[in-house]
């Protein structure tokens, strides 16, 4: 799957480079709204195909939560410990972190501070959505099934679920997707909380 990921890439980068006109940038959002929402609808099947998939969600009941929270944390906390070492202030590197992948949203939350830190967070957010890309089926293979989901972030519901989906099981893309949709929802809220707070 990882080898796929790559190669698709590097057809997408060599057909923007020598096949497609400029002009296709227009239309590039909508085109990759409707292909993900296919990837997603399969998923979907694939999730539905398990079950007792829900009744397992409903037992494992708040714990569900330390996931998202885990994740939240280990992120903020890995990106300041990154920053000291380039000596970036703790807040823009805890708000960086807080982007969880979210490159879009977080770029531009904090590009109201500097663009330079808007910059940097959409640097480090594709950068991780790439990574985590590339690592989730290694992750799986060898680390644990529901530790898949920590590189993804906020993309676990969305582009890495197809991912996480084919490395893993039903049951944990379930979790992958309730996972992304809590870290998701925290990016608007922490990122300039993080700005403030930490300052």
């Amino acid at each position: 799957m990882t080898v796929k990921i790559m190669v698709a890439v590097a057809l997408g980068i060599a057909g923007g480079f020598f096949v497609f006109p400029p002009s296709i940038g227009d239309h590039m959002g909508i085109i990759i709204d409707i292909g993900l929402c296919l990837v997603l609808f399969f998923v979907g099947i694939d999730i539905g195909k398990q079950g007792n998939i829900l009744k397992k969600i409903k037992n494992l009941g708040f714990k569900i939560l330390l996931i998202p929270l885990m994740i939240a944390m280990g992120s903020i906390l890995g990106a300041i410990a990154g920053g000291l070492l380039i000596k970036l202030p703790i807040n823009e590197a805890g708000a960086i972190g807080a982007g969880f992948g979210w490159y879009s949203l977080s770029a531009i939350e904090l590009s109201k501070h500097s663009s330079e830190l808007g910059a940097l967070a959409f640097i480090t957010n594709v950068t991780r959505e790439v990574i985590a890309l590339i690592t989730i089926p290694f992750v799986a293979k060898y680390i644990g099934k529901l530790e898949s989901i920590a590189p993804a972030g906020a993309t676990a519901m969305d582009t890495a679920l197809p991912v996480i989906s084919r490395s893993t099981d039903g049951n944990i893309a379930v979790i992958s997707f309730i996972t992304g949709v809590i870290l998701s929802s925290m990016v608007p809220v922490l990122v300039p909380t993080l700005m403030v707070v930490l300052k």
